[in-house]
């Protein structure tokens, strides 16, 4: 793996775990895996197959660059989340997992861990893509309004009257929080880009990964 990195002058190369036995996987492991690996590719156009594989390599100037915020199994996603948003040179190499050997407990907790890893990646959506994410949950505010508003507007041209004042309202208070959510992503957006480029400045400021060259 180092030796790929230095070639290929990478910035991470992960172990994608490939099962030599049936037991190296515990049957909810092998879901949420899967499961955790997927949702990444679709939110963050990812191509890696084993996002929580925590056999990597780095160079030095990816580890510059990634600010640690996790302690526990959720690091792994983390760092993959790092190096997809900077376009960064990634690998992965298939290698064998086997069964623990005999007397060995894992410490991975499949529902705790699990659901503590889809909350990280829920945070690091919601702060690195802020614009869609606001955009959604204004979407999701507005089209709300405009449901519960419709039949008001209808009973109002028909007699003139508005006999359900509460929705009126419910549905007035909806729109003017999507609105607010969207101007919200707009302005965290532009933060977000802001840090992403500091992250970048400090990738960029050190040397590539490769062979040493010796000054003649």
């Amino acid at each position: 793996m180092v030796t790929r990195l230095l070639e290929g002058r990478l910035d991470m190369v992960v172990g994608s775990r490939v099962e030599s036995e049936q037991a190296a996987y515990r049957a909810g492991h092998r879901i949420g895996n899967r499961f955790l690996s997927i949702f990444v590719a679709l939110v963050f156009d990812s191509t890696l197959d084993d996002v929580l594989s925590g056999y990597r390599v780095f160079s030095r100037r990816f580890v510059k660059s990634f600010p640690v915020l996790s302690g526990g199994f959720e690091i792994e996603t983390e760092l993959t989340i790092h190096a997809l948003q900077l376009g960064l040179a990634i690998d992965e190499i298939p290698t064998p997992y086997c069964a623990r050997p005999k007397g060995s407990v894992s410490k991975l907790h499949t529902w705790r861990d699990g659901f503590r890893i889809l909350r990280t990646i829920f945070n690091l959506y919601r702060a690195e893509r802020p614009l869609a994410f606001y955009t959604g949950v204004g979407a999701a505010a507005a089209v709300s309004s405009i449901a519960f508003a419709i039949p008001i507007v209808v009973t109002y041209l028909e007699t003139g009257l508005v006999p359900r004042l509460p929705t009126a309202v419910l549905a007035t208070g909806l729109m003017l929080s999507a609105l607010l959510c969207m101007a919200v992503g707009l302005v965290l957006d532009t933060v977000t880009r802001g840090r992403r480029e500091m992250k970048l400045l400090a990738y960029l400021s050190h040397r590539a990964p490769g062979p040493e060259r010796r000054q003649t």
